[in-house]
């Protein structure tokens, strides 16, 4: 897993470059955010039973379908399975806000993503929703703590959106 730092510095080491404002604006942004991004990841850790079982409240509301007969988390076991995965993409979610680097959730999250979803029928166009409803929970969460400036909130989750939905399933 890399962090913000890693990921801006390494083109530089690689080209044996110097410092230039390439590598210092996104790693200044990213030290000016550093303890908002510290406050927000709390927010989610404390939160996080809130904040998927919301998302998921309002999927369902959207799409009914889901939890009935011949729907993906319809059943208990599969509603069930349906919150422990979303609990997954927050937590990971989680881990790229804080560190300010989308690569944890390629390496973790979403590589073999694909494969498993395919081999057990899991439809990504819902687990996308679920993903953008926690986004927007989070973001509420965090606004109702005081933290105005939640812009960043969105990077990795809307990355997870934009990585699932252009997988070919």
């Amino acid at each position: 897993m890399q962090d913000k730092v890693v990921s801006v510095v390494n083109p530089f080491n690689l080209t044996d470059s110097l410092a230039d404002r390439n590598l210092v604006e996104p790693l200044k942004d990213f030290l000016n955010t550093g303890t908002t991004r510290v406050q927000v990841v709390a927010i989610i850790s404390s939160k996080a039973a809130e904040i998927v079982k919301q998302a998921i409240s309002q999927l369902f509301q959207e799409q009914p379908e889901l939890v009935q007969p011949g729907g993906n988390a319809y059943t208990t076991r599969r509603y069930n399975m349906y919150v422990r995965d979303m609990g997954y993409f927050l937590r990971y979610c989680s881990y790229a806000l804080l560190t300010g680097d989308n690569s944890v959730l390629d390496e973790r999250l979403l590589a073999g993503l694909r494969e498993t979803f395919n081999s057990l029928g899991i439809p990504l166009g819902p687990t996308a929703r679920s993903v953008q409803l926690m986004r927007d929970g989070v973001k509420q969460q965090a606004k109702a703590a005081g933290i105005e400036n939640v812009a960043f909130i969105d990077e990795p989750f809307d990355y997870v959106v934009r990585q699932i939905s252009e997988m070919d399933v």
